[in-house]
């Protein structure tokens, strides 16, 4: 069984750094596609990154302040996020499915973590 943990939200101010990390069970994830997808009150879940087994992608949004990195040992996916702007507020999920291609649209992946709330302050 799949299961997803995220851990590492918080306050912040704008401007400041937070590290969300997924630790996976259940599964190898460097064999398969990891994403994150951020929820904001009143509005979709939507991707912000995600890593491939050929690719990492990035929403526009967060191009160049947050880095999607990985711990093969513990079998953990990182999220750094810099820079952080008051509309960056939102439950961050990790997700995953049994393929190793990344998408964007959040129908494809079939493992979800229960989220992580990040509020950045202005």
């Amino acid at each position: 069984q799949v299961q997803l943990v995220e851990s590492g939200g918080g306050l912040v101010q704008a401007g400041g750094s937070l590290r969300l990390s997924c630790a996976a069970s259940g599964r190898t994830f460097s064999s398969y596609a990891m994403a994150w997808f951020r929820q904001a009150p009143g509005k979709e879940r939507e991707f912000v990154a995600g890593r491939g087994r050929i690719n990492t992608i990035y929403a526009d949004s967060v191009k160049g302040r947050f880095t999607i990195s990985e711990d093969n040992a513990k079998n953990t996916v990182y999220l750094q996020m810099n820079s952080l702007k008051p509309e960056d507020t939102a439950v961050y999920h990790c997700a995953s499915w049994d393929g190793v291609a990344i998408y964007s649209e959040r129908s494809q992946y079939k493992y979800w973590g229960q989220g992580t709330q990040v509020t950045v302050s202005s």
